[in-house]
């Protein structure tokens, strides 16, 4: 997955002011205690990140 199809996944689950607040700020266990921005700077793929997103906050399958 593109990053840039990561953020639009982000912006139309969280909107678009809410996705770069949740993707610095949310602490998700998932990501092994990282934040989304964290976990993508590590050298996380962005596909990963997402599915953890989607685990975490009951992202429905419609969005996945």
């Amino acid at each position: 997955m593109r990053l840039t199809v990561f953020w639009q996944k982000m912006a139309d689950h969280f909107g678009p002011g809410y996705a770069g607040s949740f993707a610095h700020d949310h602490v998700m266990s998932q990501l092994d205690g990282m934040t989304v921005e964290q976990a993508l700077d590590a050298g996380w793929e962005a596909k990963d990140v997402w599915r953890a997103v989607c685990e975490a906050m009951d992202v429905p399958a419609s969005r996945r």
